[in-house]
């Protein structure tokens, strides 16, 4: 039943390679299941409440992945959208988490119109091979420098941004947990050239395991503040906290919001989470080699609707907006090349519900090597790009240094679109570009303009 539904052997996969994918997928998206509840609380949301809801919505966005595109990505409440969520919308603008919610809903229902009417497969299919590549490296890359942040191994620094943090400093909290991290990517990379089954998910929960063991000998030891034990527990949420938010997005009081508001509201949030969503869905399907001699993705308009609905879904349950992970690069690195894979994290999703507690153990610093990892799979990539075509290859530079630099995948996305534009038609190959990629580029331009 699963080789005809998934069509395993024509992607060149098996059951065992797709479910460890799955698992491994799961595995560096489990810390949204912490993170979010912890954003959105500060709008004023009930934080069991959202937990229960992120993994329904979670579940929902990633089986539809799984049946109707037949894909290994997976979907949950976008890092980003949750904080512009909170932080601009809720708290800056002044605005509830209902009329927020709603905002969601509404994007989500626009994104449904635009999915069914070929408008974002049109975006898809009209951005450069070159570009295509290039979203891939700089996903990578990305991805890397959120796995570093979230090891602690890149800190903050006055001087130069960023620096490497100070092991000795802390060393029984941030310190051995930056070590940790250190040898769980090594642990991963060895397993990996080794071709060990699993080498990802090996890796991530060894390192959880030698936290452990650190932590029963005194090395790590909890501050219960910004360390916890890492040892998991079994106090299973109230499930019916869920009532907290479920439909609310069409219970808050909508008068004092200004149509003007609402629509650059909306406007946002559907910006950000078109792009980030495209991005992710060119540069893991670029580098699982699913794209076409074109370029095109074959399965891009179930796949851009299973993350349309997770987005009304989302709202619904009472979660910001939903979509494609980045971390779903993972899996694919793991192996993973369908829908087999997508429904295996959306079922941990589900069985996450009353499992929680142990899911949100597992440390950040045992996660993070996978991110790592990950990112140098991607990263390979780039011999892909053409170097030899300087007007497609300045381009896709500057949108793979974007991306980690800006910290956004949809910035990356708007200067690679901008500077392909205006490089190609000042070097006269204007008719090398897409009409699609003129709309494109001057939307990114008004925004910069007026967001």
């Amino acid at each position: 039943m699963l080789e005809k539904l998934f069509k395993l052997k024509a992607n060149g996969t098996n059951v065992r390679t797709e479910v460890m994918a799955g698992v491994t997928t799961f595995m560096t998206m489990a810390y949204i299941l912490a993170v979010n509840p912890s954003v959105l609380s500060a709008a004023g949301m009930d934080s069991t409440a959202v937990l229960i809801a992120t993994c329904l919505a979670s579940f929902i966005g990633t089986l539809c992945m799984a049946l109707l595109a037949n894909l290994p990505f997976a979907l949950s409440a976008g890092m980003g959208l949750n904080a512009y969520f909170a932080y601009t919308v809720c708290i800056g603008y002044g605005y509830s988490w209902k009329v927020a919610l709603h905002a969601v809903f509404i994007e989500g229902l626009i994104f449904i119109v635009l999915s069914l009417t070929n408008v974002r497969e049109a975006i898809f299919n009209a951005i450069p091979m070159a570009l295509k590549k290039a979203v891939s490296v700089g996903i990578g890359m990305f991805i890397a420098f959120i796995g570093l942040q979230k090891a602690g191994l890149a800190v903050n620094n006055d001087a130069t941004l960023v620096s490497l943090v100070s092991f000795r400093e802390n060393f029984h909290t941030s310190g051995i947990c930056a070590l940790l991290a250190v040898v769980g990517v090594l642990i991963t990379a060895a397993l990996y050239i080794r071709k060990f089954p699993g080498a990802i998910l090996v890796g991530i929960l060894g390192t959880w395991v030698l936290g452990m063991l650190c932590q029963a000998v005194g090395i790590y030891v909890p501050d219960g503040v910004d360390h916890l034990s890492l040892f998991p527990t079994l106090t299973p949420p109230d499930l019916t906290a869920i009532g907290e938010t479920f439909g609310q997005c069409f219970m808050g009081d909508h008068t004092n919001v200004g149509v003007f508001d609402m629509i650059v509201i909306i406007f946002s949030f559907l910006f950000v989470d078109l792009f980030d969503t495209l991005g992710t869905l060119i540069g893991v399907s670029a580098k699982a080699d699913m794209l076409d001699e074109d370029g095109k993705l074959p399965a891009i308009r179930p796949a851009l609707l299973a993350d349309a609905i997770a987005t009304s879904i989302g709202a619904v349950l009472g979660t910001s907006t939903v979509s494609t992970f980045v971390e779903s690069a993972s899996g694919v690195g793991a192996g993973g090349r369908t829908g087999l894979t997508a429904l295996t994290t959306a079922l941990l999703f589900l069985v996450s519900i009353l499992l929680a507690p142990i899911f949100i153990a597992i440390p950040i610093f045992a996660t993070a090597p996978a991110l790592i990892f990950v990112g140098f799979l991607m990263f390979t990539t780039i011999t892909d790009i053409k170097f030899d075509d300087l007007t497609s290859a300045i381009p896709a530079y500057l949108c793979v240094l974007a991306m980690p630099l800006f910290y956004s995948i949809s910035e990356g996305i708007s200067i690679g679109v901008i500077s392909y534009v205006v490089i190609n038609v000042c070097c006269g190959k204007a008719k090398k570009i897409d009409p699609v990629m003129y709309v494109l580029a001057v939307l990114f331009v008004l925004k910069y303009i007026l967001l």
